[in-house]
């Protein structure tokens, strides 16, 4: 049974049917590019310090197993056909990520890009990513996934020192990542990430600098970097709560962080993103410049987000339940809300500011704009950019953007 779907700002969630499009959501999609993200909740091992919505458990009930989770998404995939029908969005970017999406046969996922593309039109120079942990991926499978319509893969690195991914509870050795980027390359793929994890305990400034020798040595053209969070809840949190590893330290990632930047861009990777860097524009992971851009996504898999013309909604969380749901001709939706104009203005400096290209002044408030033409002061926002009508981020500026962000909205 479908019900009328609630027009509500960022209040508490609500469960709704979001097949029930209004005619405002339908004509804002073609404003912006739409792309597909597809959720795969499956781990060989959970990762001590990961919050993700993921499942070790090859079997989580009817429906919910790795062998017919492919079967399941495309059943999503055919929901939101119907709902975005008959004149659906042309897709620009496909991202599947997890979780490790690459613990299923890469024949399943080229079959969950094959239904995509049977049931929406697909931009000639779609882009194609899937995350994979480099021990799940062989020069077989890669080939696979190339042949199948893949264009770009991302490898969880996290670290080259063995200590670190040890306590990362990251199961590759360490030159794992490098070889399998090498594979990557050599089946096809057009673009290669390694990501990388900074400020793990017990790394030092000799692991952080091998981490990155490290990517350099790989054909890569993108990395990603992170700061170690201790996210509430995870094995790592219960660890650093009973002492037994210390919590990172502020100085310790702005040293890791300002490090990373200064040998990745003394390679020919320029930060695009406060925590991304590419070797040219072709290079930048375009489906992620669609989230920060706020455009229209759907989301296929449990827990998985979506965005479609201001309504946001969010799968239900357990692979069991998520099936069940499908199975039953019902959206898998838990809740939605409706973004408000003030949701709006809000999320366009949060994830603007973030972007090397950052955001016209004109998203500011009369406050806001006063409290950049400080930070151009303090060093904080570039001089000329900020004459020029745009708050952009200085070097300095990046170790403090989440803190800035919040001066410039509050």
């Amino acid at each position: 049974m479908t019900t009328t779907l609630p027009l509500i700002g960022h209040t508490p969630a609500l469960p709704a049917d979001p097949s029930m499009l209004d005619d405002a959501a339908r004509a804002a999609v073609p404003t912006t590019p739409f792309g597909l993200y597809v959720h795969v909740p499956f781990c060989a091992t959970r990762c001590g310090y990961c919050d993700f919505n993921t499942y070790t458990s090859d079997e989580l009930g009817p429906g919910a197993n790795r062998s017919e989770y492919a079967a399941t998404a495309i059943a999503e995939l055919e929901l939101a056909a119907r709902v975005l029908g008959p004149e659906p969005p042309e897709i620009s970017t496909v991202f599947v990520g997890g979780g490790t999406p690459t613990l299923l046969p890469a024949s399943d996922l080229v079959a969950v890009l094959d239904r995509a593309r049977e049931l929406f039109p697909v931009a000639a120079d779609v882009e194609v990513t899937t995350e994979a942990n480099p021990e799940s991926v062989t020069p077989e499978s890669l080939a696979v996934l190339r042949a199948g319509g893949f264009t770009r893969i991302s490898l969880g690195m996290q670290s080259a020192a063995p200590h670190v991914l040890a306590v990362l509870d990251r199961r590759h050795t360490p030159g794992r990542a490098a070889a399998a980027a090498r594979e990557a390359r050599a089946a096809g793929f057009e673009h290669v990430n390694l990501d990388l994890i900074y400020g793990a305990p017990g790394e030092t400034d000799a692991d952080w600098d091998l981490s990155l020798q490290a990517v350099l040595d790989a054909p890569v053209d993108h990395v990603s970097a992170y700061a170690l969070i201790v996210e509430q809840g995870t094995k790592l949190a219960r660890r650093v709560a009973r002492g037994e590893l210390p919590m990172p330290d502020d100085d310790v990632l702005a040293d890791r962080y300002e490090q990373a930047d200064r040998v990745l861009r003394g390679a020919g990777l320029e930060w695009y993103e406060v925590s991304n860097w590419a070797t040219d524009r072709a290079a930048r992971c375009r489906h992620n410049e669609l989230y920060w851009a706020n455009a229209h996504w759907w989301g296929i898999g449990p827990g998985a987000h979506s965005h479609v013309g201001g309504l946001r909604w969010w799968n239900v969380k357990h692979p069991a339940a998520y099936a069940a749901r499908l199975a039953a001709g019902e959206h898998p939706a838990a809740g939605a809300e409706r973004l408000t104009p003030e949701d709006v203005a809000l999320e366009t400096v949060m994830l603007g500011l973030r972007l090397r290209d950052g955001l016209a002044l004109t998203a500011l408030s009369d406050a806001g704009r006063a409290r950049a033409a400080d930070a151009v002061a303090r060093g904080l926002l570039e001089p000329d950019a900020h004459a020029a009508g745009r708050a952009v981020l200085t070097d300095p500026g990046r170790l403090l953007a989440d803190a800035l962000v919040r001066d410039l909205t509050d």
